[in-house]
């Protein structure tokens, strides 16, 4: 009985731990929607492109000889979330601005084109193959009996749900107490009005992309040094599965996709678990399949009111 507890137990921590950067990734689709009512397709590109750019730094900076932790991961994790930001971006300014008012569908397909666009781009220029790294935090503590079966928490583990609660914090006080947040709160409320009022909307809409995108890079830095290898097509994965998250929790919702992501990955977590890994994926689209026809806004989504 205590051994079939702390495997639970396992299984939920592990679920909480993907979870947890499936929640960071899900902001920027949610954030998107929220804003202009479209959906990124290029976004897991961009989470991507933010595990590459952690790796490299990781490298250069043991090329250096720079040794102490601290400074490897908050190097890797800003020199991912700058270019990643950089990259998000380009994305607006390209795949987007320049067919903002037109049909809903051209901007959409344009997105889907940026993504193919920036997976072969990476793999173009790294190839394709996995490019693995080994583990730079280690250590963790355990749950149970020292002589059976015990669950364990690592170390990496409390720093992916540390950063994720941290960033959800700071981008809840930033949405709420700063000029930029209200102004984004006004623009998801009503663009064109906000223009009248002379609401910079394009630079808002910028930002958004660009916050977005820094959330995919800490996600991306996290999962990267939690599993240690990355390659060019993780991206697609990754951002269906954020955007599953998102949908469940309640698109344009931010607690929505924090409350989605978790979900998810304790489903995926239990199912890999209790039946097989073969099946998590069909029970991750299963629950967007569900939560479409019986909910549609999501668990804590709004019904979307049509202005006349």
């Amino acid at each position: 009985m205590l051994e079939a507890g702390l495997y639970f137990l396992q299984q939920l921590i592990n679920g909480i731990t993907i979870g947890s950067t499936y929640a960071l990734i899900a902001i920027g689709y949610t954030m998107v929607y929220g804003i202009i009512g479209m959906i990124n397709f290029a976004h897991g590109e961009i989470y991507m492109i933010g595990t590459y750019v952690a790796f490299m730094a990781i490298a250069g900076m043991a090329m250096l000889g720079i040794e102490f932790l601290p400074i490897i991961f908050l190097g890797a994790l800003l020199a991912s979330m700058l270019v990643s930001s950089s990259f998000g971006w380009a994305v607006e300014r390209i795949a987007y601005r320049p067919l903002r008012g037109g049909n809903r569908l051209i901007p959409l397909i344009s997105a889907i084109g940026m993504s193919i666009f920036l997976q072969n781009y990476v793999r173009l220029g790294q190839g394709s193959r996995d490019i693995a790294m080994s583990s730079q935090i280690t250590g963790g503590f355990s749950i149970g009996p020292t002589d059976g079966f015990h669950a364990t928490l690592s170390y990496m583990q409390i720093i992916i749900f540390v950063v994720m609660l941290v960033s959800m914090a700071l981008l809840t006080l930033f949405i709420s107490k700063s000029r930029m947040g209200r102004a984004c709160r006004a623009v998801a409320q009503d663009l064109k009005m906000a223009n009248l009022l002379g609401i910079d909307t394009n630079r808002v809409i910028a930002t958004t992309f660009v916050i977005g995108a820094a959330l995919a890079a800490v996600a991306g830095t996290l999962l990267g040094m939690y599993y240690g290898v990355v390659n060019a097509y993780v991206g697609f994965i990754a951002g269906l599965k954020a955007f599953t998250a998102a949908v469940l929790g309640g698109i344009g919702s931010i607690p929505g996709a924090m409350l989605g992501g978790i979900l998810l990955g304790i489903a995926e977590s239990m199912t890999a678990a209790y039946f097989s890994t073969e099946y998590k994926d069909v029970v991750s689209f299963g629950l967007l399949v569900l939560i479409l026809l019986f909910k549609p806004t999501g668990i804590l989504g709004k019904p979307e009111v049509e202005k006349i």
